[in-house]
């Protein structure tokens, strides 16, 4: 392999060790410019995209012992979406620019050590951010005691009145 090659076979196995997540995306026919308005927008969520060659982004997934992705069969034009943080924005941002522009579509990618179908690809789209899900798990957990709290101070206050109701008649037969 060529100097160049294995420079740019090393960066991709960065990309795929260092990223919290991989997005695989076709392009064919996209306009430079609509493409450079894609990066842009996934830019704002740190990630990154670079056109590479299915057989170095291969090589370097081999390279790298990652072996699903090494024996995953690509095809035709493909682009590397990569970055940091949650990876359900960028899946958005996919989604969202696909139906702008049909050109661009989700071809597949990984994720925490497995490999994702386009269809898995859009079912993150589909997810609340991560900082929702917190909350809503934070609010499951806290349900219970929330709830135990409500029937100790239902059951404090049903005696309350039980005890006012009984002073009430009291002061009002004397």
């Amino acid at each position: 392999m060529r100097n160049e090659k294995v420079h740019l076979v090393n960066y991709i196995g960065g990309l795929l060790k260092d990223s919290d997540y991989v997005y695989f995306v076709s392009y064919k026919g996209l306009t430079v410019k609509a493409f450079s308005e894609f990066r842009n927008q996934i830019a704002k969520h740190n990630a990154e995209c670079h056109v590479l060659k299915n057989s170095l982004i291969r090589k370097a997934a081999e390279l790298s012992k990652i072996d699903v992705l090494a024996k995953n069969a690509m095809k035709e034009s493909t682009a590397l979406v990569s970055g940091t943080g949650d990876p359900g924005n960028v899946a958005k941002v996919i989604a969202e620019f696909t139906k702008t522009n049909s050109l661009l579509a989700a071809k597949g990618g990984y994720l925490e050590g497995a490999l994702l179908s386009d269809s898995d690809v859009k079912a993150i789209a589909s997810l609340p951010p991560k900082e929702v899900i917190y909350a809503q798990l934070l609010g499951l957990l806290q349900a219970p005691s929330r709830n135990l709290v409500s029937l100790l101070n239902n059951k404090a206050a049903s005696i309350l009145n039980v005890l006012n109701a009984y002073k009430d008649k009291i002061d009002n037969k004397a």
